[in-house]
C-alpha cells in the first residue's frame, strides 16, 4: 500500500469510528453537544417558590424531587448518567422567575426546565423557552396555557387542569348541594379564571352567584371573604395556593362567615394548612372538601405512598411527609420514566417526542393525556374530605376534558409501583 493509500485509510477508518460512536456504536450514550447532558451526567432546572407567599407547603417539593433522583444515581443514574438538580428560588414573583431561568438556561446550560412551579410566574418564561428549545417539562400548575402543542411545542403541563378540575368539583356539588349558593373565590390570574370556567361549564353563568378574587401581593383578603358572606354563599369553591386558603378560612371563621368549602387540590393539603392555622386548624378544616389526583398520604396500604415514604425516610432526611413531599417524588419518577423513554442518545428533541409518544404510568389516580396534540397532563380527579384530622379521598375517580364533554367514572386502574420504585 503507497502513503496515499494509507493515509486515505486511516482517514476513512477514523471517519467510521467517529460514526459508530455517533450512532451509540459503542454500546454507550452519546457525548454529542447536547446542553446538560454529557456521558455522565444530565443537569436540570427549575424554578421553585422557597421563599415568598407560595412558599408555605411548596417549598417541599423540589427537595423530594432530588431525593428521588439521589436514590435512582445510587442506583446507577439513567443509562449511567447521573442526575443533577439546580434548585432556584423565584419566591413566587414572575420578575424574578425570568431572571433564574435565564440563568438556568444562557449560563448553567441546563438540559431541561422540570416542574417550575407558578401560574404567573411560568407564564413569563414561556416564550423564552420554546425560542430557545429547551424541553419544559411538567409545569407545576394547571393552566390551559401549557397545553398549546403548535406555539409551545416543547412544555408539558402536568396537574390536571384548572377547568378539568372546575367540571368535577361542580359535579359533584351539582349532585351533593342542589339548591345551595354557590360561589368561588379564587387567585387573579389563568388559575383562578380557568377553574371558574369549569364551575360554569357545569353550573352554567347563572350557577355562580358570586364570585371573588386574590392578588398574592396583598395578604387582606377580608373585603373578598366580606363579599361572600354578603352574597349568602352557602358553598364556597376555592381556587387558592396554600397561604391563601389558610387565609381564607381564617377570615371566614374570624368573621362568622359560615360556608361549605371546596378547595382545588393544589391548595388543600392537609399538613400545610393545619400548620399554618395552627390550633384553630383542626376544628377549621374538618369537613373541608377537596379534590386530588394522587393517593392519600395517609393510605399507608397503598403501594406508592409505602415506596415513597420509604424513599421519604432514606434520602429526604425524614420530612414530615404530606402531599407536597408525595408530589415531589411522582415528578421525579415520571421525568425518570421519560428519559428513559427518550433512550441513551438523548437530545431535546427526544424527549419531547418521548413524551407525546406517552404511554407513560405512576401513582396518578387518572391516566396522562400526553399525545402530539394534547400536552397536558392527568386527564381526572377524585374526592377527599378531611375527616377526624385526616384527609381521605372517597367515591370514583372522574374525567373529563377542558370543553363540553361530559364528567365521567374512570376505568382506568392504578398500576402497582416496580419493586426497585424506579420505572423499568
Amino acid at each position: 500500500m503507497d502513503r496515499i493509500a494509507r493515509i486515505g485509510a486511516a482517514v476513512l477508518g477514523a471517519v467510521l469510528l467517529a460514526s459508530a460512536t455517533a450512532c451509540g456504536g459503542s454500546g454507550k450514550p452519546t457525548t454529542a453537544s447536547v446542553p446538560g447532558v454529557t456521558a455522565t451526567e444530565i443537569v436540570v432546572g427549575t424554578h421553585q417558590p422557597l421563599t415568598g407567599p407560595a412558599a408555605a407547603g411548596y417549598s417541599k417539593i423540589s427537595a423530594a424531587t432530588k431525593a428521588y433522583f439521589d436514590y435512582v444515581n445510587a442506583n446507577g443514574g439513567v443509562f449511567g448518567r447521573k442526575i443533577t438538580y439546580k434548585i432556584m428560588d423565584d419566591g413566587y414573583n414572575p420578575a424574578n422567575t425570568q431572571q433564574v431561568v435565564r440563568q438556568l438556561v444562557l449560563q448553567d446550560k441546563v438540559f431541561a426546565i422540570l416542574n417550575g412551579l407558578g401560574t404567573p410566574t411560568h407564564t413569563g418564561v414561556l416564550d423564552f423557552l420554546n425560542t430557545n428549545k429547551v424541553p419544559d417539562l411538567f409545569v407545576a400548575s394547571g393552566s390551559l396555557s401549557w397545553n398549546q402543542p403548535t406555539k409551545y411545542p416543547y412544555t408539558f403541563g402536568y396537574n390536571p387542569n384548572y377547568t378539568i378540575e372546575g367540571k368535577i368539583i361542580a359535579d359533584y356539588v351539582k349532585a351533593n348541594f342542589a339548591g345551595q349558593k354557590v360561589c368561588v373565590f379564587g387567585q387573579h390570574d389563568d388559575f383562578g379564571a380557568d377553574g371558574l370556567k369549569g364551575v360554569q361549564q357545569v353550573l352554567g353563568a347563572g350557577g355562580v352567584a358570586h364570585s371573588e378574587t386574590y392578588d398574592v401581593t396583598n395578604t387582606n383578603v377580608a373585603p373578598a371573604i366580606g363579599a361572600l358572606k354578603q352574597a349568602g354563599c352557602q358553598v364556597t369553591v376555592s381556587f387558592s395556593v396554600p397561604g391563601f386558603t389558610a387565609l381564607a378560612v381564617g377570615t371566614a371563621a374570624r368573621t362568622g362567615f359560615r360556608t361549605q368549602w371546596v378547595v382545588s387540590n393544589v391548595g388543600a393539603d392537609y399538613t400545610t394548612l393545619s400548620g399554618l392555622l395552627k390550633a384553630a386548624g383542626t376544628p377549621l378544616l374538618e369537613g373541608l372538601l377537596s379534590t386530588s389526583y394522587l393517593p392519600a398520604v395517609d393510605d399507608t396500604a397503598n403501594p406508592w405512598i409505602a415506596e415513597f415514604r420509604k424513599l421519604n425516610d432514606q434520602y429526604n432526611n425524614s420530612a414530615p411527609f404530606d402531599g407536597n413531599v408525595e408530589y415531589g417524588f411522582s415528578v421525579g419518577y415520571l421525568f425518570v420514566q421519560a428519559l428513559k423513554a427518550a433512550g441513551k442518545n438523548l437530545t431535546r428533541q427526544g424527549i419531547v417526542q418521548a413524551v407525546e409518544k406517552g404511554g407513560f404510568t405512576g401513582p396518578g389516580l387518572a391516566p396522562f393525556r400526553y399525545s402530539k396534540t394534547d400536552h397536558s397532563g392527568y386527564r381526572g380527579l377524585q374526592m377527599g374530605k378531611v375527616q377526624g384530622g385526616k384527609q381521605l379521598l372517597f367515591g370514583p375517580v372522574y374525567t373529563t376534558d377542558d370543553a363540553g364533554g361530559p364528567v365521567e367514572q374512570s376505568s382506568t386502574a392504578q398500576p402497582v409501583p416496580p419493586e426497585n420504585g424506579i420505572p423499568a
